[in-house]
């Protein structure tokens, strides 16, 4: 018996990966829990398991294959001593997972193109095609996607000529785009304004075009999605933070021995918990025709690695002490640099920060993270003229900016939310309370 190796879902959210690497062979021999591939998602690298012994019957998509959706077999596994048939290569149709053979009948759902397409040549279809089933065209030079498509039509495979591989009919063959694509009225006119935006580069000056990864295309989609779809409002509060920095260096001073290193970074997400518990009305998500409130402080960290950008996630972010909270971001972002994240390590946050500062930037204005209605973007520590003490004096100023979804948080909650993370970084101790 020869069981299907599909490509698995390795996060809520995943719909596509790339197969980055093979770690067998056709012919090895496996047992359940063995690693059988390295799958890159948009946040990690993660490897995919067998669920049972058997051998690699055959290797359907080959490795360094991107946008492998989820559900794809792309592999066979044979059960005990099964003889192993030398297995044909794989064509694109071949592997379109069974979900997509509906849509594939249906007709695709398209944008109006910059530029279409020329249109194939029309095939002739037969005076009075009759209703063929499958076990009836099984000897069809067809792919397996163009005889189920067949079947569900009606049309007959005899009176086409392939264009495929060695003469195979594919999906294209059959000449049923033209007949049945949706208008594109049905689709969002942001996105085709989306669509048709993208423009080539300018001629005459020298360029190199490369691939998009699937984090950077995920990405792309997530944050312009977010910029559509979700009124962002803005504050700025200017913190100072001479107060925190000091006592970061009495604290790195007393865990000095136990190898603990406390951030700034982790001091203002801290912080920014604290304010979040502080102001409840803050940490929710808009639900459509409900608000979700949020029992917990899960802070969403920003992390950029090569290629994009991760956020992995500090849980109870409130109710942690600060040196949890710094051996929590030091190994999450190690793991994300290495590419090492589990979908446990990144899924979920009621908010996000993202810190800018260490690069010298004095003021950002970050994305929302959807779902979630809030991020806090932080610029770098500037020493300047202020109000010290009744007197003007200088002292290290940041300025703290956070994006609300206007859907789910008032201006008035927001400004309280700004002046209790003012508050809480401003008076450090009081965090730690």
């Amino acid at each position: 018996m020869t069981t299907e190796i599909r490509m698995p879902a390795l996060s809520p959210t995943m719909e596509k990966g790339t197969l980055a690497k093979w770690l067998v062979a056709p012919g090895d021999s496996v047992k359940a829990g063995d690693m059988l591939a390295e799958i890159e998602t948009d946040k990690a690298t993660m490897e995919m398991e067998a669920d049972a012994d058997g051998r690699i019957a055959a290797i359907l998509i080959p490795e360094g294959s991107p946008d492998v959706s989820v559900g794809t077999v792309i592999a066979t596994l044979a059960e005990g001593d099964e003889a192993i048939a030398p297995a044909a290569a794989a064509t694109p149709e071949a592997a379109i997972p069974e979900r997509e053979l509906e849509d594939a009948v249906a007709g695709p759902i398209t944008a109006a193109p910059i530029a279409p397409a020329p249109a194939p040549a029309p095939v002739p279809a037969p005076d009075a095609p009759a209703i063929i089933a499958p076990a009836q065209d099984q000897g069809a030079n067809a792919t397996p996607l163009a005889r189920r498509i067949a079947a569900f039509k009606g049309i007959d495979l005899a009176g086409i000529a392939g264009t495929g591989p060695r003469g195979k009919i594919v999906k294209a063959d059959l000449g049923l785009e033209p007949a049945v694509a949706a208008p594109a009225a049905t689709v969002p006119a942001a996105y085709a304004l989306a669509t048709a935006a993208i423009l080539p580069p300018p001629a005459g000056v020298p360029v190199r075009s490369e691939k998009l990864s699937t984090m950077r295309k995920t990405i792309a989609r997530r944050l312009t999605e977010s910029k559509q779809t979700v009124p962002h409002f803005y504050l700025t509060a200017r913190c100072q933070l001479d107060a925190l920095l000091a006592l970061r260096a009495e604290i790195n001073g007393a865990l000095g021995a136990t190898g603990v290193k406390v951030s700034v970074n982790d001091m203002l997400i801290k912080a920014m918990a604290r304010a979040l518990e502080e102001v409840p009305d803050a940490n929710v998500q808009f639900g459509g025709d409900e608000l979700h409130r949020f029992d917990r402080v899960d802070i969403a960290m920003a992390v950029a690695i090569d290629g994009g950008l991760v956020t992995p996630v500090i849980r109870d972010a409130g109710g942690r002490s600060l040196a949890a909270i710094a051996r929590d971001s030091k190994a999450l972002s190690a793991k994300a640099r290495d590419g090492k994240l589990t979908p446990e390590d990144y899924t979920g946050g009621t908010a996000t920060i993202s810190n800018l500062g260490m690069f010298g930037i004095d003021e950002m204005f970050p994305v929302i993270n959807l779902p979630q209605a809030m991020i806090l973007g932080i610029g770098a520590g500037i020493e300047q003229p202020w109000k010290v003490d009744d007197a003007i004096g200088l002292a290290t100023i940041m300025a703290a900016t956070a994006s609300f979804d206007h859907r789910a948080i008032d201006g008035a909650v927001a400004a309280q939310f700004m002046a209790a993370l003012r508050e809480f970084v401003e008076t450090p101790l009081l965090s730690l309370s």
